[in-house]
This record gives C-alpha cells, sequence and structure tokens, in this order.
C-alpha cells in the first residue's frame, strides 16, 4: 500500500522543482542559417553571459536550431561559428526570470565574395573576402592652403597642416591622406577549431600624388646638404619605405583567452589614439594624428613597434592589452670623449626593448581606457638642416643642449642617406575617455611623457627605421629629465545620418630641462626651454555612399616659447613662422 503514495510524493516532488526551476532561470533558442535561408547544421552556438564570464556551447541540429534553458537572468552574447563562415554575434540581449527569448543567427560563408557586384561594391560597405581572406584600403586626396608652408615631395604622406618650423610661404598644394592613409592591406582570420582562428594582417601606406610608398626619413635625406631656404617639407615617423610600413602580423585568436599576434604593430598608444582622438587620427585636422609624439608614448617613430608580441583580451565590460618589443638592429660606434674619432669609439649593442600595458573597459555608452609605455633608446630624426650633410657641418658629431662634441678626423660611415637624431629613455601614462549622447559623441584625453638621456647610448651607425642608419646621433641632449604633457577633448555631432561635424582642440605643454635655466626672450630661448603648441581644427564629412565621403574643414596651430624654436643648439634660430592656417577640402574611398 505504500509504493503508490511513495510513487506519487516523487512525482508531486519533481513536479515542485520544475515549477520552481521555471520561475527562477530562462531560456534562449533560435535557428542559425546562412545568407539563403538554409539551415546551417552542426554549428557552434556559444552563449556567453556578460555578468559573470560564464558559457555554453552546442550544435546546431539539422535544421539549424539550438536551445539552451536554465540560465540565470542576466545579460547574454550569442557566437555562431563554423568551419567555412564567417562567425556571428549578438549582443545587447537582457532576460528576466523566466523569460525566454528566440533568436535568429544568418552567417555568411567565408569562402565567397560578399560582393556580388560592381554596383553592391561602389554603393555598400560589402566586403572583399575570399575563403576568409579580406583586402581592404583607402584613397584619400584633396586640395588646400598653408598660410606658412614648404614646397611637397614625393616621399611626404602628411600634407603640411601642421606648423612647420621651415615653413615660411603661403601655398596651395595638393593635399594627402587627410582623414584616412592612403594604402592596401590584406588580412585573415580563418578558424581551425570551435572558438580558435588563424588571424593576420599585413597593410602598407601610399603617398597619393607619387604613387611611392610613405617614408618620412627620405623627406630628411633628401634635404641633407641644402641650405633652409631650398628645403622641401620634411617630417618623422614610423612609416620610412618599409614594404608594409603600417602593419605586417600574424598570430591566433580564442573566442575565450583573447588575441596573441607577433610582428611589427601598432603601439598601444597609437591605438587608443585612433579610439579616443574626435578626430580619427586625421592628419589633416589632428596634431595627435599627425604628431605621433603621443601615440608613440613620446616619439613619433615609436607609433609601430618591430619585432613585437601583442595581446588582447576582452572579458565582460572589461579589455585588456599588453605588448612587448624585443631589442632589434645595430648599436653603432659610441664614445663620450671630446676626442671623438674612429680609433676611440666602443662598438654598441641595441638595447631598444618596450613594453606597455592597456586597461579599459565600456559601460552602455562610455568608455575608457588608460595605456602605459615605456621604450629604450627611442629615436627622434632631427631636421636636417644641422645634421651630418649641411653646408655648414659637413661632419659626424654627437651634442647636448649646451656643449658641442665633434668627430674628428674622416667620418665612421658614409653621409649619403643617412639620419640624424636625438636617442632617449622614454615613459608615458595616458588616459582617455568618450561618452556617446544622442547625436553627440564627446572625447577627451591626456597623456603625461617623461624623457630622459639613455642608460645604453648609440653611437654612429645605428639602426634606425626602415633601414636608415644614424651618421650623426646625440645621446646626452637632456640637461635634465624632460617632461611633456598633452591634452585634447572635442566633439563629433551627426546632423544626420551621413554627415558628421568635428570640433577638436589639442594642446602640448613641455617644462624647461635646460640647466643653467636662461630661458625668456631677452637671453634667446632654446629647445630645451619651456614651450606650447596648440591646435584647433574644425571640419564636416559627408558620406555619399557607404564608401565614398567628402569632406571639408580648417586646422589652426601655433608654438611658443622651447616648441617654437627651429634648430636644438644654440639660441636665436627661431620657426620661420610660428603658426600655420590650413584649410582643406577633399575625397575619400575607402574597401
Amino acid at each position: 500500500m505504500r509504493k503508490p503514495y511513495l510513487f506519487l510524493a516523487v512525482v508531486i516532488l519533481l513536479f515542485s522543482s520544475s515549477l520552481v526551476w521555471a520561475q527562477t532561470g530562462t531560456s534562449l533558442s533560435g535557428v542559425v542559417t546562412d545568407q539563403a535561408g538554409a539551415p546551417v547544421r552542426d554549428a557552434a552556438v556559444t552563449i556567453r553571459n556578460v555578468d559573470n564570464g560564464a558559457t555554453r556551447t552546442s550544435a546546431t541540429d539539422v535544421a539549424g536550431h539550438f536551445q539552451e534553458s536554465g540560465l540565470p537572468a542576466g545579460r547574454f552574447e550569442i557566437r555562431a561559428a563554423k568551419h567555412g563562415y564567417a562567425d556571428e554575434t549578438r549582443t545587447g540581449l537582457s532576460l528576466a526570470v523566466g523569460q525566454d527569448a528566440t533568436v535568429e543567427i544568418k552567417m555568411q560563408r567565408s569562402t565567397t565574395d560578399a560582393c556580388a557586384s560592381g554596383r553592391e561594391f561602389a554603393t555598400t560597405d560589402c566586403t572583399l573576402t575570399w575563403h576568409g581572406i579580406t583586402l581592404y584600403g583607402a584613397y584619400d586626396v584633396g586640395v588646400g592652403y598653408v598660410s606658412h608652408g614648404l614646397p611637397e615631395n614625393g616621399y611626404n604622406y602628411e600634407g603640411e597642416s601642421l606648423v612647420n618650423r621651415n615653413g615660411y610661404e603661403h601655398r596651395f598644394l595638393v593635399a594627402p591622406n587627410n582623414l584616412s592613409q592612403t594604402g592596401l592591406g590584406i588580412k585573415g582570420k580563418e578558424e581551425f577549431l570551435p572558438g580558435w582562428s588563424v588571424v593576420f594582417n599585413a597593410s602598407t601606406g601610399i603617398n597619393p600624388q607619387s604613387g611611392l610608398l610613405a617614408n618620412a626619413s627620405a623627406t630628411d635625406t633628401i634635404n641633407n646638404g641644402l641650405p633652409r631656404s631650398g628645403y622641401s617639407i620634411a617630417i618623422d615617423g614610423a612609416r620610412a619605405g618599409q614594404p608594409f610600413n603600417d602593419e605586417i602580423y600574424g598570430g591566433i585568436s580564442s573566442t575565450t583567452f583573447g588575441t596573441l599576434t607577433f610582428g611589427r604593430q601598432r603601439a598601444l598608444g597609437t591605438d587608443a589614439m585612433l579610439a579616443y582622438d574626435p578626430a580619427g587620427g586625421a592628419y589633416a585636422f589632428s596634431y595627435i594624428g599627425y604628431n605621433g609624439t603621443m601615440a608613440g608614448g613620446g616619439d613619433t617613430e615609436n607609433s609601430r613597434w618591430d619585432d613585437a608580441l601583442k595581446y588582447r583580451l576582452t572579458y565582460g565590460l572589461v579589455h585588456f592589452g599588453a605588448m612587448y618589443k624585443f631589442a632589434d638592429g645595430q648599436g653603432g660606434c659610441y664614445s663620450a670623449s671630446a676626442t671623438f674619432t674612429a680609433a676611440n669609439c666602443t662598438p654598441e649593442s641595441a638595447h631598444n626593448n618596450a613594453y606597455g600595458y592597456d586597461l579599459g573597459g565600456g559601460y552602455h555608452r562610455f568608455s575608457i581606457d588608460f595605456v602605459y609605455q615605456h621604450y629604450n633608446q627611442a629615436i627622434s630624426v632631427l631636421n636636417p638642416l644641422l645634421g651630418p650633410q649641411s653646408l655648414t657641418q659637413p661632419y659626424q658629431s654627437t651634442t647636448d643642449s649646451i656643449n658641442t662634441n665633434q668627430i674628428t678626423g674622416n667620418n665612421l660611415i658614409s653621409t649619403t642617406n643617412t639620419v640624424y637624431g636625438i636617442v632617449t629613455d622614454n615613459r608615458a601614462i595616458m588616459g582617455a575617455a568618450k561618452y556617446t549622447w544622442e547625436r553627440f559623441k564627446l572625447y577627451a584625453g591626456y597623456e603625461y611623457i617623461r624623457q630622459d638621456n639613455p642608460e645604453h647610448p648609440l653611437g654612429i651607425g645605428a639602426s634606425d627605421q626602415g633601414g636608415y642608419d644614424l651618421s650623426g646621433v646625440e645621446d646626452n641632449n637632456l640637461d635634465s629629465p624632460k617632461h611633456v604633457q598633452i591634452w585634447w577633448t572635442g566633439g563629433k555631432y551627426a546632423i544626420d545620418s551621413k554627415t558628421d561635424i568635428t570640433l577638436s582642440w589639442y594642446h602640448q605643454l613641455q617644462n624647461d630641462f635646460r640647466v643653467p635655466t636662461t630661458c625668456s626672450a631677452d637671453a634667446g630661448f632654446r629647445a630645451s626651454c619651456a614651450g606650447t603648441l596648440n591646435e584647433e581644427s574644425l571640419f564636416a564629412d559627408r558620406h555619399i555612399t557607404k564608401r565614398f565621403d567628402v569632406f571639408a574643414g580648417i586646422a589652426y596651430s601655433y608654438v611658443k616659447g622651447g616648441l617654437a624654436i627651429a634648430i636644438p643648439h644654440k639660441p636665436g634660430v627661431p620657426y620661420n613662422a610660428d603658426n600655420n592656417c590650413a584649410p582643406t577640402i577633399g575625397g575619400r574611398f575607402t574597401f
């Protein structure tokens, strides 16, 4: 007689448990199809709880269906993956207790070209993808005017928007790479196990007027030996004529453990600059985009690191990045002697390793990042006026801001096609934030940089970017530590779905690191005196199609104090003009 009652009690208990679970759990189900609507079988569907990071993975059935029950209430992200298809992710799902949801996911085959026709390519943002490999690029060119500029050359890729130490004449010019760098790239992501992919990227920048590879170093070397009045525009930068002067790297990516890559890669500061600059690093309208001092943690050449490991991980609302650069190249031949000769210099080793970290996150419409970077033996190429091939100083030398310590006798290496630079050890910390409010996007950032004379000096013949060598080097340029601070802020307003207006402000301040401190208008400023640089810009960008946009705007920049000195040594050699006004109009095509 007891067995029927026992059986009934068990049934009631199970039924009650199911009622309690139904009241406390949630359920997610859905169907996965391809672009034609056919079901995708055996796709790996991963449901991740954004709040605690917990995941569940299941495979779709023959009809493309999937279902997971008993999930805790919260926010969820769903990712569908299968070999031969591009990964698809759905975010922004929030489920309350007892709530169920159904999701439809369409996957695109990665073995076919997403751009089915020339018209689709021209009018949409479809990708040129074959077998998981994507070709991409941009062509950006315009016309502009500068109040104090210089003739152009075929290697310069950044225009002339920023105030230039040798700029002296107003002129109309063809303006390259205004909103983005003209160039080509190829990238890929191919899954080899569920949730694991091989990734790679190779990209390069081109001067759209000449077709030459972007080459900052060549803009200096072609001016070596010329009088100041005979200069064309000269710059310093990480792009130095390398076949892949932007990036070339490969690695492994996991949906759970993050992405690890190795090769030539953008620095963490460069990534943050592109994300938090109101102008998006536009050469024509952004000081921190044109001049990579901030992005490179104190040196524009360090906006990209060679021989570098880079790791990125996103966990819920938080993301983390780390980067390490291995030492590479030659250290040259160095001597601290006042009678520097080829006989008494000592061969040096390269100690140009670097490391950095990034910690950030986002919540709703707000995001923030903090970046720290440390770079040893950073090289800043000087304007060639007092370089080794100058008509007034046709010898190699090491100098600081007070004394001149010249090599005597024969030059250690040929001065042909070589550069001349300052070497420092740099440390930098940056914080930046962004907030979206209706049609507005608001940006702000700050970076502090400390530069010291290098712990390990470089010598004549040391390696610089792109295979160039230093035929003149300054290891003791700083009388005391140099402190640089950079602020920026601005906003972007969407007039409609196709038109944005961007207003930006940038400010750089350096300390007085001259010893003794004798900086004044009467005593004469040096490059080691305190100084400021400011730039304001305003531009409008109108998308005609998904790929083609036109823009028009203006940038105004000016310098004061030590930052208005054109020649690093001796007082009394200021910029030809301490300001520049640069309106620009143009167009850009991206794919």
